[in-house]
C-alpha cells in the first residue's frame, strides 16, 4: 500500500499521511459498521487509498480527520525510514504488478468496477459487451488475487 501510494506522491512523509489514513478508515468502516472485511480487502484497501489521494489533491493537504477520530498520534519518519519507503516504491507498484499478470479486459473490469467504483452497466457501454461478461471478468481478477494472497 505505501508503494503504491509513494509512486504517485512527492515525497514518502506523504505517502506515509495517506497510508495512514486509509487504514484509519478502513477500521472505522469495519468498526461502525459492524462487517466483516471484503472478499478481496487488498482492493477494496487500494480503492479507500485512491479516493484518499484524490481528495487530498482537491484539498492540497493530506486530511487526517480519521486519525484524530482515533486520537492516534502522527507518526513521524525518521531517515532510514524515509529511504525504506522510497526502496519499497522503486521496488513495487501493486496496480502494475496486476496489469502485468491479469489479462488486460479483466485488468480494466477490475480497475473501473473497484477502483473507479463505476457500475457494471457503464464499463458493459464502454467495453460493448453485456453486464454478465463484465461480472465475469471482475470475479476473475478477484479469484486470482484471492488466491495469489493465499485467502479463500
Amino acid at each position: 500500500m505505501l508503494a503504491y501510494l509513494r509512486v504517485r506522491v512527492s515525497s514518502a512523509e506523504v505517502a506515509a499521511d495517506l497510508m495512514c489514513e486509509t487504514f484509519t478508515k478502513a477500521l472505522v468502516a469495519v468498526h461502525d459498521r459492524e462487517r466483516e472485511l471484503p472478499m478481496v480487502p487488498i482492493a477494496w484497501l487500494l480503492a479507500i487509498a485512491r479516493n484518499e489521494l484524490i481528495d487530498s489533491v482537491r484539498r492540497g493537504r493530506v486530511s487526517d480527520s480519521t486519525r484524530q477520530r482515533l486520537a492516534l498520534e502522527r507518526v513521524e519518519l525518521s531517515a532510514g525510514e524515509i529511504e525504506a519507503v522510497d526502496d519499497a516504491a522503486a521496488d513495487a507498484d501493486v496496480l502494475e504488478d496486476l496489469r502485468a499478470v491479469l489479462p488486460a479486459d479483466q485488468f480494466h473490469a477490475l480497475t473501473a468496477r473497484v477502483l473507479d467504483g463505476r457500475n457494471y452497466a457503464d464499463i458493459a457501454s464502454e467495453l460493448q459487451c453485456s453486464q454478465s461478461i463484465v461480472r465475469k471478468r471482475v470475479s476473475r481478477a478477484m479469484a486470482y488475487l484471492r488466491a495469489t494472497r493465499g485467502e479463500n
